[in-house]
């Protein structure tokens, strides 16, 4: 029995194309890799009875005309739909490419937000055995400043680390069910 349920905004980052398509990487698109651990993580929360809302129901789904507009529109749904949290599923890029590991950013520290941020970071590490490099401020993302509710952006991995990309691609499953589970243990139900 659910004794938790509520109401999740789950944003794979980015579009398809241009207006604010991401970062690529080691032959791998951000878009691509994001959207089907986006899916995923929205099958494995449903089943355990939670309410699920996906930005890009669709891999051709593309939001807004512009990068403002694209953000915008992610905010605004969740907002209108009345979402209790939101999840933005980014992947991370760096210049050096054997940065690693998962990492969470949100409106402001000691918050709700930071709390669920923690939590999916934990079963993150636990799912796929990458290192757990904490919870950030950053008050200047639209998607944690303009939602209405607790808010946090994830980046899953590294994109321009060859061994986190493909395991990204390839095994989909193991970052979704991190990012369920964290979802579902911080609401109590794991």
């Amino acid at each position: 029995m659910v004794l938790n349920m509520a109401k999740i905004y789950i944003d794979q980052g980015h579009n398809p194309v241009n207006p604010n398509s991401g970062a690529e990487g080691n032959g791998y698109r951000e878009q691509d890799l994001v959207y089907e651990i986006g899916v995923r993580t929205a099958e494995i929360l449903r089943a355990a009875g939670q309410d699920v809302r996906l930005s890009r129901p669709t891999p051709q789904t593309q939001l807004g005309t512009s990068n403002a507009s694209s953000l915008a529109a992610r905010v605004n749904d969740a907002n209108a739909w009345g979402a209790d949290y939101f999840i933005s599923l980014h992947a991370n890029a760096s210049e050096i490419p054997t940065a690693s590991g998962s990492e969470g950013y949100v409106y402001r520290l000691g918050t709700t937000a930071q709390t669920l941020a923690e939590n999916i970071l934990t079963q993150l590490e636990i799912t796929t055995g990458l290192p757990n490099r904490g919870v950030f401020a950053r008050p200047t993302l639209y998607v944690l400043r303009r939602t209405k509710m607790p808010a946090t952006l994830i980046e899953l991995g590294f994109i321009t680390n060859a061994y986190e990309a493909a395991l990204m691609a390839n095994e989909p499953e193991l970052f979704a069910e991190g990012v369920a589970n964290g979802v579902l243990a911080f609401l109590g139900e794991l």
